[in-house]
């Protein structure tokens, strides 16, 4: 074999210096490459730690608005049951009160005639007694006991069942008499 000429040795050379060149490069783009990758994936890891952090802070708070929101919803039903409880209260004693309403209201449709009643009494008992033959009878019977008719218990109704412009009506009530519509 002979040996090569000094052409082909620097072919060779130039040849093999081409290739270290290309090695060196895509040596130093692989190292980029590499640095690349390592960069990005440090990067996911950070951002998988800050969404990890953030996703857990997310959870606390949902929670701890969950539990607040729970005793607030527990709070409200307490008052809820509270205020029924009240209610009903209040609506048994609007029904009694209602019924004594319906009482007073029977009360005062009354008045004018238990009024009049007692006027048509006490005129009566102005009157006094009628002389007669049958006096000493009548005279008798009264003695017997009190008259459900004496002033006495004329006056007491009349305290009882007539109001104060009732009293400074009461000159007009022996005068006027009729009967009312």
């Amino acid at each position: 074999m002979s040996s090569p000429s000094p052409v082909q040795i620097r072919e060779a050379n130039a040849h093999l210096a081409a290739l270290h060149r290309r090695v060196a490069d895509l040596e130093q783009r692989l190292e980029a490459a590499e640095n690349t990758v390592r960069e990005q994936a440090e990067s996911l890891i950070r951002k998988d730690e800050q969404l990890r952090a953030a996703t857990q802070e997310i959870t606390e708070a949902k929670d701890r608005e969950i539990s607040y929101l729970h005793e607030k919803l527990c709070h409200s039903e307490e008052t809820i049951q509270k205020f029924q409880h009240t209610v009903k209260e209040k609506d048994a004693l609007i029904g009694q009160l209602q019924h004594r309403c319906q009482l007073l209201d029977n009360i005062c449709k009354s008045r004018p005639l238990l009024d009049k009643m007692l006027s048509h009494m006490a005129e009566a008992e102005r009157m006094g007694p009628v002389v007669d033959l049958g006096e000493a009878a009548v005279n008798s019977s009264l003695t017997d006991g009190e008259s459900s008719c004496s002033p006495n218990r004329v006056s007491n109704h009349k305290d009882f069942s007539l109001s104060e412009d009732d009293m400074d009506d009461q000159e007009l009530d022996g005068v006027v008499f009729g009967t009312t519509v």
